[in-house]
């Protein structure tokens, strides 16, 4: 039998800023299904490489595909060429992203935040994004506040609507930068709780983190990057306690 291909293939996927190589030649798969965590020091790439899987940066070279459709570009004989930005957001839309900001529109309330992007990009018809967005302020704790505004929630609160109007474009794959580094210790457990769901429902996810006991709980694999490579990578309880790489085990010591 056959394997099924990866829900996100990545190769030889290159990005630098004037003459500063930020990535350098990635190559990952994620299984449909699968939680991969990225962990590293600051300035190892690890934010440019979600923001290039669902094109929030233009690559220099190599490519992302999700589900079998390369993002951002067509394929001429050897040649990619950027797609149109309407293509690109439609794309987009099949790909979540939660940042470590919260980028809710400050002016709407919660259900207007959820509601406004399924309405906008996939024509979803009012009553169906409100049920829908209703739902998912259940799922994420938080019934009730519907119609609350931004700045009358918690951060881990923000946070967690912030999750819940990513899933409303009912994308395939969800991508996290740091979801819970701008939050004070005591709200993270609360965002954590939300990602653990999504894990236990099956939603492929690459979550960028420095949650490392939610990386060994939640995590199918997990990646170490340095210097805009990928260092090693493998199950957490093996790269968590038994690293190979020199360089993994000296970032490891410091953060456990």
């Amino acid at each position: 039998m056959m394997a099924a291909d990866p829900m996100v293939r990545i190769r030889n996927l290159r990005k630098s800023y004037g003459a500063t190589p930020v990535l350098r030649g990635i190559d990952l798969d994620v299984a449909a299904g699968e939680v991969t965590c990225v962990i590293g020091p600051s300035g190892s790439g690890k934010s440019t490489l979600l923001r290039c899987i669902n094109h929030l940066e233009k690559i220099d070279s190599g490519y992302v595909e999700v589900n079998g459709e390369l993002i951002g570009y067509r394929r001429r004989g050897d040649k990619l060429y950027e797609l149109k930005d309407k293509v690109i957001a439609r794309q987009r839309a099949g790909i979540g992203m939660v940042f470590q900001n919260f980028n809710l529109f400050a002016h709407m309330t919660v259900l207007e935040n959820i509601i406004e992007a399924p309405m906008a990009v996939r024509g979803k018809p009012r009553d169906e994004a409100v049920e829908m967005a209703r739902e998912l302020v259940r799922r994420v704790g938080l019934a009730g506040r519907e119609d609350a505004y931004p700045r009358q929630l918690s951060g881990g609160q923000q946070q967690r609507i912030a999750i819940a109007r990513a899933l409303a474009m009912e994308p395939e794959v969800m991508l996290f930068d740091e979801p819970t580094s701008a939050l004070d210790p005591e709200l993270v457990g609360e965002v954590l709780e939300v990602m653990k769901d999504l894990a236990r429902r099956g939603m492929t996810m690459i979550v960028v983190t420095h949650e490392m006991s939610f990386a060994r709980e939640a995590a199918d694999k997990m990646v170490f990057m340095d210097g805009g490579l990928i260092v090693e990578s493998g199950p957490p309880e093996e790269i968590l306690r038994a690293p190979r790489q020199e360089r993994t085990k000296a970032f490891l010591s410091r953060v456990l």
